[in-house]
């Protein structure tokens, strides 16, 4: 029923090539998680650079507010 040794080695072949298959799948998704976490690394820094920027803005716009109505309560009769 052998004929040769072949009929065993067919399911054993099968896997190994699915192994391999597999195996190949795996790395590819191991290359795109590496790319995804370099990119949200460069995300992460871009939103504190943002986050820095913007209160810096803040700051800024209020105290322009400040010196403003500083101005325009000094100008107001008494």
């Amino acid at each position: 029923m052998k004929e040769g040794g072949t009929v065993p080695d067919l399911p054993l072949l099968e896997l190994a090539t699915e192994n391999a298959e597999l195996r190949l799948q795996l790395a590819e998704a191991q290359d795109q998680l590496i790319e995804m976490a370099v990119d949200a690394g460069e995300l992460h820094a871009l939103t504190d650079s943002l986050q820095a920027e913007l209160a810096e803005a803040r700051a800024e716009r209020d105290a322009w507010r400040l010196l403003r109505s500083g101005r325009r309560s000094s100008n107001r009769p008494v």
